[in-house]
């Protein structure tokens, strides 16, 4: 038998948003609710950065263990700043292409939590995504959300259908902004800790308009939607 969608849905519109839906998101994900929302991308699962149960079912739902990283995602490069250190080189990359479908791993700052950084690199994954939704929700609640890609185990790809995601988190999460379907693809992944950047995942953002030369050493990615 499918799981039945216990999660609150709210159908919301992915050009022009309804203010009354995503302020009921947003009190949920301060009351530290598990989230599912899309992207630019793809679908995500997020919730506050201080909401450590939510976290907890996060990784149980993509069976991640504490030493994979999530990434966080902002409104905007300014909020980001609180989180991740940028050089000249590094805020010119990200004032080229964000908002948009990039993730990039940046040093962290020392006000990070350990517990949100690469605990060898001192490292995070970043995004500020070009969507409509996330964006007003990231707004409206002045603060990052911590997210994952919502791409189950043992699939080859992310969930992208929206009637096929309430059936199949739908009693695992607390809230789902449904908007179409989504895309299977997730982001460019962007190492901006040494120079030259490497690219790690090859995703939705060209790499090409990131207007400089990547190095491309096959290392894993970093979790980003």
């Amino acid at each position: 038998m499918p799981e039945q969608p216990l999660a609150l849905i709210l159908d919301v519109h992915p050009q022009n948003p309804q203010a009354r839906l995503l302020r009921q998101a947003v009190e949920q994900a301060r009351s530290g609710a598990l989230l599912v929302y899309p992207t630019d991308t793809c679908y995500a699962l997020g919730c506050r950065v201080t909401a450590k149960a939510a976290q907890e079912r996060l990784r149980q739902i993509r069976q991640l263990d504490m030493h994979h990283d999530l990434s966080l995602l902002f409104s905007s490069i300014s909020q980001l700043t609180e989180y991740a250190k940028l050089d000249d080189r590094s805020f010119a990359i990200l004032k080229r292409v964000l908002p948009g479908p990039f993730t990039f791993i940046l040093p962290a700052t020392h006000d990070v939590p350990r517990r949100l950084a690469d605990p060898r690199r001192r490292s995070i994954g970043v995004r500020v995504p070009d969507a409509p939704i996330v964006q007003t929700l990231l707004t409206d609640l002045g603060e990052p959300l911590m997210s994952s890609t919502l791409q189950l185990p043992h699939d080859a790809y992310p969930l992208h259908d929206a009637t096929e995601i309430d059936k199949r988190v739908g009693s695992r999460v607390d809230v789902i902004l449904r908007a179409g379907d989504g895309s299977t693809q997730c982001s460019t992944v962007i190492d901006l800790c040494d120079w030259p950047p490497r690219l790690l995942r090859r995703g939705l953002g060209d790499p090409d308009s990131l207007g400089i030369e990547l190095t491309n050493d096959g290392n894993p990615p970093e979790e980003g939607v």
